[in-house]
């Protein structure tokens, strides 16, 4: 049986100084999430449940009541908060305090693969030794994904978003990153797919034990443009029945608006543009629903010469 050691068992005598190596980024990590009132994420275990629209638009949201907001793209392979938030021309800056974010839209700033990337159609290839793919893949996903949290300079902020990828399995590596994550929304979609894979996520959350835990019940109706009525938009009931399995509040219920997935596309926010909208309130709800649940203050006003 073969025995695998932790770095915790990891002797100075190896020669590699790999226990220090790993002693410094977790100490850099812990340095960097000091100055971060609230780490966030926005996750399901399911794709196609709208996470990364939902990570963009709620960033602005809060940002908007004038919160400081940072937001991270953790899909390494499909990322899109770049061009969401209107920085997918942009390129992430190099400064000795480390790596300067992105700013994008109502002054989130932002950390994506994308910016990392040239051509919007280049695919992620990653240095491998060549071969055994699934033997390394993981870990240096990992490791990518801290230093975009301990190596990027994101300041004092209030409220850090990030949009989680597809897979239990990556909300569990981002536990293990942010061991004191302060909250999660969770987004749902009604039907039984989604709410067979968001149970499993969910029950993984709240064995957790993380502080603040909602739910965003998304395009679970329709409004029509010309009835101006609300229909559902797919069958079942799969929020309602997650809050009350898990006692797990449902902080918002977004209808789909073709607008709001038109703005978002094109890097816009129907939250700046179209106030009014209905969409453009529930968001602004559940930024208000979010920062209530976190106990996170709006920063003080800056004092101006």
């Amino acid at each position: 049986m073969r025995k695998i050691r932790t770095y915790h068992e990891v002797d100075h005598g190896t020669g590699s100084n790999l226990l220090e190596q790993v002693l410094e980024q977790r100490q850099r990590l812990a340095d960097r999430l000091s100055q971060i009132g609230a780490v966030v994420a926005v996750a399901s275990g399911k794709g196609g449940v709208g996470k990364s629209a939902i990570t963009s638009n709620l960033s602005v949201a809060l940002a908007a009541r004038g919160y400081r907001v940072g937001a991270l793209d953790a899909d390494l392979n499909g990322p899109s908060l770049g061009r969401m938030l209107a920085v997918s021309e942009a390129r992430l800056g190099d400064a000795a305090h480390g790596i300067v974010p992105a700013t994008g839209l109502a002054g989130v700033r932002v950390v994506s693969m994308d910016l990392l990337q040239e051509g919007d159609d280049a695919p992620l290839r990653w240095k491998d030794p060549g071969g055994d793919t699934h033997l390394w893949q993981s870990s240096l996903e990992t490791s990518a994904l801290r230093e975009f949290l301990a190596d990027v300079a994101w300041g004092r902020l209030d409220i850090l978003l990030v949009d989680v990828p597809p897979g239990v399995d990556k909300i569990r590596r981002l536990m293990e990153l942010v061991p004191s994550l302060h909250g999660m929304v969770v987004v749902t979609t009604p039907g039984e797919a989604a709410r067979g894979v968001v149970s499993r996520s969910l029950r993984m959350v709240k064995e957790e034990g993380i502080p603040a835990v909602g739910l965003v019940a998304n395009m679970s109706s329709y409004a029509c443009p010309g009835c101006h009525e609300v229909h559902a938009l797919f069958p079942g009931e799969a929020p309602v029945e997650l809050s009350r399995r898990f006692e797990v509040p449902i902080w918002a219920d977004l209808p789909f608006d073709p607008r709001l997935g038109e703005a978002t596309d094109r890097g816009r926010s129907v939250i700046l543009d179209a106030p009014d909208w209905e969409i453009s309130r529930r968001f602004g709800a559940l930024a208000t629903r979010l920062s209530k649940a976190l106990g996170v203050e709006l920063p003080a006003p800056e004092v101006r010469s």
